[in-house]
């Protein structure tokens, strides 16, 4: 769903249990606050393992028990493809995900400590304000076969561009080694195709 910010900043109420959650590729961190921007307890820090985001999931019951609150809302930036996991967990347990820009992260991180410098649990309490603002959208994870049309059309445009950079790798060695080569096309000795793999030939007559 598409909201405006105000309606995004509506959604966060005294009973919504905001948590940034800072991406890596091996270990993620997350902060928890309210929506005045108060921290809950310490980060908590978890693998892209099945074990830590059990832990992690874990750690937002006992959070949200112990702070009586009734919803939850996690923020994160979609870096690379180490998010996705994490995203199709919080689905699974019917927890509300969003995604921050990076872009926003970086020019947010001075507020606090006049520091630019990159530091995870830094990150972490960045991305819960931003949530918190309603600075954040809503990403949209498919399920079975949209999911993998997804994948196929990503592959095929990695190769569809292998196969453009092969062309071109072939055509420059032509012009570099066998510069007679289009003057023999020209005399009608020679003829220029494509196989079915779209690989150029030259065969002679």
């Amino acid at each position: 769903m598409n909201y405006n910010q105000n309606k995004k900043i509506a959604q966060i109420t005294p009973y919504t249990l905001i948590i940034g959650v800072d991406i890596a590729k091996f270990k993620h961190v997350a902060r928890a606050q309210d929506f005045r921007g108060m921290e809950f307890g310490t980060p908590c820090y978890f693998e892209n393992t099945k074990e830590g985001f059990e832990h992690f999931l874990h750690w937002i019951s006992e959070t949200k028990k112990a702070r009586s609150m009734e919803n939850v809302i996690v923020g994160m930036e979609p870096t690379g493809h180490y998010w996705f996991n994490l995203a199709h967990i919080l689905k699974e347990n019917e927890i509300k995900f969003v995604a921050v820009n990076p872009l926003h992260v970086k020019k947010s991180k001075e507020l606090d400590d006049n520091s630019p410098t990159k530091n995870d649990v830094k990150d972490a309490k960045v991305i819960a304000q931003l949530v918190k603002d309603g600075r954040y959208a809503e990403p949209t994870i498919p399920q079975g076969v949209y999911a993998e049309l997804r994948v196929a059309k990503k592959i095929r445009d990695l190769l569809t561009e292998d196969l453009q950079t092969v062309q071109g790798q072939v055509h420059n060695w032509i012009d570099r080694y066998f510069r007679n080569f289009l003057r023999s096309l020209r005399s009608g000795r020679a003829r220029l195709h494509y196989n079915s793999y779209g690989f150029m030939l030259y065969r002679m007559k």
